[in-house]
């Protein structure tokens, strides 16, 4: 559908220059400091990298491009062989978010593009009731528009599931910026934006959102109470600009038991449920969501870093708790929702380990982990690749101790690793959907403000490994960015002026000098930009000197 001959014959082209520019436009908006170049040279291993990366999201995307449904433009749910297949509302904002990263690496023309968001905006329009207060059903059938059957309630609102597609459409939204047919999908997307009214799914309670409505048996009792994916949702209710939510309500999410600081598998995470939870929380509302800008008094040091401790102490349990028959390993780990053998979908945590890993939960969280997603990437990819790839790239879910893999995909698994992959080599998503002047007040409303940071390198999460029965920091783990070729370390200085930088190999007698760098940073977060080739993963020593005199030092092993 869509073209897909002439998306195929797209994908047999390199990236075009488009791609190039997005990333030296992340590092000059992203990274103020003087470095003599922006791009290494490429080598083969890095070739490589990029390469399947491109193969990655070029795979994944199609799920929504080539299957999608003819009718409404919409995501179907999965590949099952239904008599009629359901339409997914996040599938759908998930889709879009993809679409956005498929127009931007040239994969399909904005003209195509476009022509497909008003397909699926002038069909939800369409078939919107005035019962269902601006809200969707999970499921929709995408002929009729009548609400799929779901979980035994066919008239169900699902405002979670709405948020996730109007994520999706604000982040286009902000994309397609031009006249003509774009400005009309800019019309239909904010029409569907102004017309959910966030204020009725309170219930006039003043706290919290209910999760769903039916307009036959009214609110269904679950309210949304983090922490958990549904943040986004919160903040789009109080962004809105027509039926917002006032901050008593939104209160209501920090009331439950999962914001609380905890140790789990060697890291401590500033909220999250016990045990973790799946790795999805930290993934969808954070498609749009920059997780590096925001933080809130549960979460004082940023959503970023509490992104990065829950990836790695789910990676942590995978390699060191897990049971052995389960066969995970540094290059096979991420617990997540996904199918299972009977065809069912279960929620999988450290808490609920039954053996079954899906990829989206590794290669979604490659913005907190870039090389331990990496080397999940390249054993799915080389290793497991006659058993688990097919035409949309890796399936749902595998268990190497059943030897089994799911024959399907899912919208709301697959989908998610087009943008979370591109938010870590560009950045595009994050910045579309931040740029939104509706999300800087609604964020303002509730009380985010930007992370509370330590002068140094807060934000370089170390890997821990356990040495005599206790957890013991080991070193920041990093690899070079596949687009760039440099090595991207993250710190943090209160007041802006010269920093230096440099490299040493402490394992050498006379401590060898790697690298060196002076460079004007600005008050609060930077980012260091080394152009090094790639290394084997030996301990080094970074240390970072301000003008007055301080030395703050990062242990780092470099890929």
């Amino acid at each position: 559908m869509d073209n897909a001959k002439t998306v195929k014959k797209a994908f047999k082209l390199p990236i075009i220059a488009t791609s190039a520019l997005i990333t030296l436009f992340t590092l000059a908006a992203f990274e103020p400091i003087l470095v003599p170049k922006l791009y290494a040279a490429t080598d083969r291993a890095l070739l490589l990298d990029r390469e399947a990366l491109d193969e990655l999201q070029r795979s994944a995307f199609l799920y929504f491009w080539e299957f999608g449904d003819p009718n409404s433009g919409a995501a179907y749910e999965a590949d099952f062989g239904w008599d009629v297949r359901p339409i997914t509302m996040a599938g759908t904002g998930f889709g879009i978010t993809a679409l956005v990263v498929a127009t931007d690496r040239g994969w399909v023309t904005r003209e195509q593009a476009v022509e497909r968001l008003l397909k699926i905006t002038g069909f939800l329009l369409d078939i919107s009731k005035p019962e269902w207060h601006g809200g969707f059903p999970h499921w929709l059938n995408g002929d009729t528009g009548e609400p799929f059957d779901f979980e035994n309630d066919a008239d169900v609102i699902d405002v979670v599931e709405t948020s996730f597609l109007i994520q999706g459409l604000l982040m286009a939204r902000q994309y397609f910026n031009g006249p003509g047919a774009e400005a009309d999908f800019r019309r239909e997307a904010t029409l569907i934006w102004e017309n959910m009214d966030w204020a009725f799914f309170t219930d006039n309670q003043g706290a919290g959102l209910f999760w769903t409505w039916s307009p036959a048996k009214g609110f269904l009792g679950l309210k949304i109470k983090g922490f958990n994916e549904a943040l986004i949702t919160y903040v789009l209710a109080a962004s809105s600009p027509t039926h917002p939510i006032d901050k008593k309500t939104f209160e209501f999410w920090y009331q439950g038991p999962n914001y609380r600081k905890r140790n789990q598998y060697g890291y401590s995470i500033e909220g999250g449920p016990n045990g973790g939870g799946p790795l999805f929380i930290t993934h969808y509302s954070f498609l749009g969501l920059d997780p590096r800008t925001i933080a809130d008094e549960k979460i004082p040091s940023g959503y970023y870093i509490r992104g990065v401790t829950q990836v790695l102490a789910n990676r942590e349990y995978c390699i060191t708790f897990a049971p052995r028959e389960n066969r995970y390993s540094e290059n096979f780990w991420g617990l997540t929702a996904s199918q299972k053998p009977d065809e069912g979908y279960e929620v999988f945590t450290p808490f609920n380990d039954k053996g079954i890993l899906a990829p989206t939960a590794a290669l979604s969280s490659m913005p907190f982990t870039p090389h331990y997603s990496m080397e999940v990437l390249n054993f799915l990819s080389t290793r497991l690749k006659d058993m688990i790839w097919s035409w949309y790239g890796p399936r749902d879910a595998i268990s190497l101790k059943d030897d089994w893999v799911s024959p399907h995909y899912l919208a709301i698994d697959q989908l998610p690793i087009v943008t979370m992959v591109e938010n870590y080599r560009s950045g595009l998503p994050w910045r579309l959907f931040m740029a939104n002047p509706e999300i800087k007040e609604g964020l303002n409303k509730l009380g985010f403000f930007s992370p509370k940071l330590e002068n140094g390198f807060p934000e370089a999460v170390l890997t821990r490994v356990m040495r005599g029965g206790k957890y013991r920091d080991d070193a920041y783990i990093t690899r070079r960015h596949p687009d760039s070729g440099l090595y991207q370390i993250p710190y943090y200085i209160s007041q802006g002026g010269q920093v230096s930088f440099s490299l040493v190999d402490s394992g050498e007698p006379s401590e060898t000098e790697l690298f060196k760098q002076t460079v004007l940073a600005e008050p609060g977060s930077n980012t260091l930009l080394m152009d090094l080739p790639m290394d084997n993963g030996r301990l080094l020593t970074l240390k970072m000197t301000t003008m007055d005199g301080t030395i703050y030092s990062l242990p780092m092993r470099l890929y």
